[in-house]
């Protein structure tokens, strides 16, 4: 079996290519980036490199020669049609090249009345793949928690978490998790066989006064919930680029569309995730 991993030098990509070359000889995985320059450490370890334009299906036609699994890590853009074009173009190119499966890696926020700008497309996700004769698998990631360890500076500076969400809790995966369950079902017929979806998340949701105090145990600074309304979250973070989106998406948990917890990633790797505190102990190095 050949695999090819989309963007595979992104900070999730990184770790399923780390993942699957455990489990798959490395002379088996084809890594399909959009900056070779960024992959220069990947050519010097032996991987194989082809170049990906998601505006370019025959730059992918190309790149999926001789594929047996997709591992199709969507881009980042927070356009609803520019990524469902993107994937439509990797389903021509997938078609057109002969790939068998795809393993694709969505979100939690799919619900049809999730308010994040981003919901329409991993709602339409599922449903596309069913229509399209293949082998898939949807993988949707909970919130990741690897970004709360840079934010948690900000939140000792304000002493607290000001997530607009109320009580309402949010669930969470590390990206090192996800890595590993993405990277088991690729290698697995039997967990992608019949269109599964799965949600991978932590053993349990966190609401915020439970995550602030995890926060409070392991920084050693008091960290309390004081949330703001949605559009001050939204003003207090436009200025970094993606403060209405991700407005839009805490709007989504505090309706509770983001705190559902599954069995998934015990079920496909055979072992529990890494919980919250063990995360940030493992993770947070306090500046002085």
């Amino acid at each position: 079996m050949k695999y090819l991993i989309t963007g595979a030098t992104g900070h999730l990509g990184r770790l399923v290519v780390q993942e699957l070359s455990k489990q798959v000889p490395i002379n088996n995985i084809r890594l399909g980036v959009h900056t070779p320059a960024k992959a220069t450490g990947f050519k010097k370890a032996g991987y194989e490199l082809a170049t990906i334009d998601y505006q370019n299906t025959a730059t992918m036609n190309q790149a999926f020669q001789n594929i047996d699994v997709l591992i199709y890590i969507p881009s980042l853009t927070y356009k609803v049609q520019a990524r469902i074009n993107e994937f439509e173009n990797t389903l021509t190119a997938v078609k057109e090249s002969g790939v068998s499966t795809i393993i694709d890696v969505s979100f939690i926020a799919d619900q049809a009345n999730n308010p994040f700008q981003m919901a329409g497309y991993y709602a339409y996700l599922p449903a596309r793949l069913a229509s399209t004769g293949l082998h898939y698998a949807v993988i949707k990631n909970s919130l990741y928690a690897d970004p709360l360890i840079p934010y948690l500076p900000e939140l000792i500076k304000r002493q607290n978490i000001i997530y607009p969400i109320g009580d309402q809790a949010m669930s969470f995966i590390s990206r090192q998790d996800s890595a590993e369950a993405i990277a088991n079902v690729a290698v697995k017929p039997y967990l992608y066989n019949h269109g599964q979806n799965y949600l991978l998340t932590m053993k349990q949701n966190y609401n915020m006064v439970e995550l602030s105090q995890i926060m409070t145990t392991v920084t050693g600074n008091i960290i309390g919930y004081n949330p703001v309304s949605i559009s001050e979250f939204a003003d207090i973070y436009r200025s970094e680029g993606n403060g209405d989106e991700l407005a839009s998406m805490y709007k989504a948990a505090a309706m509770g569309l983001m705190n559902d917890v599954t069995n998934d990633f015990q079920h496909i790797t055979g072992h529990d995730p890494q919980n919250m505190k063990d995360f940030l102990i493992s993770n947070y190095q306090p500046t002085h």
